[in-house]
C-alpha cells in the first residue's frame, strides 16, 4: 500500500505545530483535563487528516510521479487497462495511474477514499519484471485501496496522536510547574519558555514511539494487499513478482516518508526492524504459499 511515512512525517510536523500554537496562547494548558483531552484529540485528528488529504499530491511532488491522462504508448495502455479492469473487480472507482523515474522495482498507491486514489509504478518495475507481475504488484496497490488501509491508517494515527498530545501536555506542565517554584523572577518567566519546550520535545520522542504502533499495523496490511493481488492476478504470479522484489539490488529511492506505500518496502535489521513498513519478503512468500490456489479475499 502505500501509506505511512509521507503520511507520518507530515502529520508530525502538522501536529507539533498545531501544538505549538495551542501551548504558546496556553490553550492547551487552561482548560482543564477534559478541555485538554478534547483540544488534545483536535490536534491529533486534524494533523493525521490533513495529512490524508495531502497524500496524492505530496506523493507526486516526492517521486515526481507522472499521471497517464492520455496513454502515450503501448504500455501506458496496458497498465491504464489494467488497473481499469483490476478496479471495478474490487469494487472502487478509478484511480490515478501514474509512472515515476526510479531504478528499483516498485509501486505505490494513496489516497484519501476508495474512489479518489492514486497508483503509480516505477519505470525500474515496468523494466525488469513481466505483465502478469506487474499486474500482481498492480492487483496488491488496488488491493490497499479496496481495503480502505488508507483511512484505518488516519484513524488509528489521530487516536494515536491524541494520547501523545495529552500525555506531552500534562508532563510539560508537571515539569515546568516544578521550575516555577524554582523562579527567583517571579512566576511564568520560566514557566511558558519550559513548558512550549519540554512539550515539543516529548511530542516528538512520543510521536516518534507512536509510529512503531503504525509500522506495525502497516505490516499486517501487507499480508492482506498480497493476498488481494493473488485473487485479482494469480497466487503464483504474485509470488513471482516478490521474488524478483527480494533480487533488486537497486537502491530504493522512494523518499523515507514515503517508504511504507511502496510495495517493496525497506531492508532493516534490529531495532530498525521496529520501523519496517513491510514484512520480510520471505515472511509474505510463505504466507501466500499456504493459500489455496484459488485465492482469498482481497
Amino acid at each position: 500500500m502505500l501509506r505511512i511515512a509521507l503520511f507520518i512525517g507530515t502529520n508530525l510536523a502538522i501536529m507539533v505545530l498545531l501544538g505549538l500554537i495551542g501551548s504558546v496562547f496556553g490553550i492547551n494548558r487552561d482548560s482543564g483535563l477534559g478541555g485538554l483531552l478534547l483540544m488534545s484529540a483536535v490536534i491529533g485528528m486534524s494533523g493525521s487528516f490533513i495529512s490524508l488529504f495531502l497524500s496524492k499530491w505530496m506523493a507526486k511532488r516526492s517521486t515526481g510521479a507522472q499521471v497517464i491522462a492520455q496513454p502515450r504508448s503501448e504500455t501506458e495502455a496496458w497498465l491504464f487497462e489494467t488497473v481499469r479492469r483490476q478496479s471495478e473487480r474490487a469494487g472502487i472507482g478509478m484511480p490515478e495511474v501514474a509512472v515515476y523515474e526510479a531504478p528499483e522495482m516498485n509501486a505505490f498507491a494513496t489516497g484519501w477514499n476508495r474512489n479518489n486514489a492514486l497508483v503509480a509504478v516505477s519505470t525500474g518495475l515496468l523494466r525488469n519484471m513481466n505483465r502478469r507481475e506487474v499486474e500482481a504488484v498492480l492487483g496488491h496497490e488496488i488491493s490497499h485501496v479496496a481495503n480502505g488501509d488508507m483511512v484505518t491508517l488516519t484513524l488509528i494515527q489521530g487516536v494515536l496522536n491524541t494520547f501523545v498530545v495529552f500525555i506531552s501536555n500534562i508532563v510539560a506542565s508537571i515539569i515546568s510547574s516544578a521550575l516555577r517554584r524554582n523562579d527567583d523572577d517571579g512566576p511564568g518567566v520560566l514557566d511558558s519558555i519550559a513548558h512550549t519546550v519540554i512539550y515539543i520535545a516529548l511530542q516528538m520522542v512520543l510521536g516518534l514511539l507512536a509510529s512503531i504502533i503504525v509500522m506495525w499495523f502497516s505490516r499486517r496490511r501487507e499480508f492482506r494487499a498480497d493476498a488481494g493481488g493473488a485473487e485479482l492476478s494469480g497466487r503464483e504470479h504474485m509470488i513471482g513478482a516478490l521474488r524478483r522484489l527480494a533480487g533488486d539490488a537497486n537502491e530504493h529511492v522512494l523518499p523515507d516518508d514515503m517508504k511504507a506505500m511502496g510495495v517493496s518496502g525497506a531492508r532493516r535489521s534490529g531495532l530498525r526492524a521496529l520501523f519496517m513498513t513491510h514484512p520480510p519478503i520471505a515472511d509474505r512468500i510463505a504466507a501466500l504459499e499456504q493459500m489455496p490456489r484459488a485465492g482469498v479475499v482481497g
